[in-house]
């Protein structure tokens, strides 16, 4: 009977995220293939408290412990497609929340690194991501401002915090050709999702993809 009640569960599941990608994110002007696949395929329940479980896909902002939030997602969606993250990328995720981009990340790219200010959201996300069996994500408690010196340079830097600017360390870990992803602007007010490149010659070219309200990127 359990096992029935899972399997129940499962399909449910599984129908509500056909159901999101195909209404909140395709008919959105979506495009990316594989995005689309990736976000069919990561149950966004399980990075939940399981009273908001019914909200799970639902285009919202959902709230998480320490007054973080995972990201409505359409949002996540433009994020990702923007990001273009290829098969052979390393991925470096600053604000991993839930961990719920970090696993969408993961099916994307070769290697994530994800930071995350808050422990008990370290802990939290680990947990989940170990669940899906996301071997090739490393999620570590730190200063994302900081960025993940250590790890070299990246292919593609995703931001799931706004400020007023870009930080200099996170630009400075960005891979020629990679990709950086921010909300800019006012943590009260108007932000934009952000794109920025860095040019092989090391020019960095700045491009506003779409009006978002993230929280608030803090350093410490």
């Amino acid at each position: 009977m359990r096992a029935v009640r899972e399997s129940k569960r499962s399909k449910r599941s599984r129908f509500l995220r056909d159901a999101m990608v195909d209404v909140q994110i395709a008919s959105r002007g979506i495009r990316s293939r594989r995005v689309l696949f990736a976000m069919r395929q990561v149950p966004r329940e399980i990075f939940l408290d399981r009273r908001f479980a019914e909200a799970a896909y639902e285009d919202i902002a959902v709230p998480i412990p320490k007054g973080q939030t995972i990201s409505q997602p359409y949002i996540v969606a433009k994020m990702l497609e923007a990001a273009a993250i290829a098969k052979s990328d390393r991925v470096l995720e600053i604000g991993a929340g839930s961990g719920y981009l970090a696993a969408l990340a993961a099916k994307l790219g070769r290697e994530v690194c994800a930071l995350e200010r808050h422990e008990a959201l370290v802990q939290r996300a680990r947990s989940r991501l170990r669940h899906l069996g996301c071997r090739n994500v490393d999620v570590r408690h730190g200063d994302g401002t900081a960025g993940w010196p250590e790890g070299g340079e990246f292919d593609v830097i995703l931001v799931s915090a706004a400020g007023a600017q870009i930080p200099a360390a996170l630009k400075a870990q960005l891979a020629p050709s990679g990709r950086l992803l921010i909300p800019l602007g006012d943590p009260d007010g108007v932000q934009w999702l952000t794109k920025l490149t860095r040019e092989p010659d090391g020019r960095f070219v700045e491009e506003r993809i779409e009006e978002v309200r993230f929280v608030p990127l803090i350093s410490g």
